[in-house]
């Protein structure tokens, strides 16, 4: 049995500045610091990882380094789980984005890579082959294998998207806040949630 504890990075540099992130390299806020340790504390004592894998942008690996702290653990980086690659819009201001790349008539649709960005198709794409290879590294684990994956919002409504087969064209979206965590559960064709978006550690 597998079991993925996925978790969103926290509050960064772009949050306060209403910037659009996707692969701009902002570091965590003050904010965002305490909230990658105490999201660390507690999957330490609640659901320890047997490994972590991260987005290598700063704000997710800085997040897993926390957890990695607290677990004694190292993190492993895959380039697979950045974020979704919005291309000349990343780290320009929204209002700015607005007036320079105005959406195109009819919206942006699924094919497009309008303003250089990855493409709806191509980044659920990119989320199915990263959960695939993963699981199938690990198809023969005999006891319960638990990993952490450090990623962002994006990334993980995709990867939510993927691991239960919804289909590509689906109103059911994820949503995850600063430092949320999510707990999936494998084992075989059986695909169990056992609780989303979890932030109580961010309550004390």
């Amino acid at each position: 049995m597998i079991e993925l504890l996925v978790v969103r990075h926290g509050e960064s540099q772009a949050d306060l500045e209403d910037r659009h992130e996707g692969r701009a390299d902002f570091e965590l806020t003050p904010l965002g610091e305490r909230q990658a340790g105490l999201a660390a504390a507690w999957i330490a004592k609640r659901y320890r990882p047997h490994e972590i894998v991260a987005s290598p942008l700063k704000r997710a690996a800085r997040t897993a380094e926390a957890i990695a702290q607290e677990c004694r653990l190292t993190v492993a980086y895959d380039a697979e789980l950045a974020e979704w690659d919005n291309g000349l819009l990343a780290g320009m201001r929204r209002e700015e984005a607005r007036l320079r790349y105005p959406l195109p008539i009819g919206g942006r649709q699924p094919h497009d890579t309008f303003a250089e960005t990855e493409s709806e198709i191509q980044f659920r794409a990119r989320a199915e082959a990263f959960l695939s290879a993963l699981l199938f590294a690990h198809q023969n684990k005999p006891d319960l294998h638990r990993i952490c994956l450090v990623t962002h919002g994006g990334m993980i409504n995709m990867l939510f998207h993927s691991l239960l087969n919804l289909p590509f064209r689906t109103e059911t979206s994820l949503a995850t806040g600063d430092t949320g965590i999510h707990l999936f559960r494998i084992e075989g064709p059986r695909r169990r949630i056992v609780f989303m978006n979890a932030q109580e550690h961010l309550r004390g």
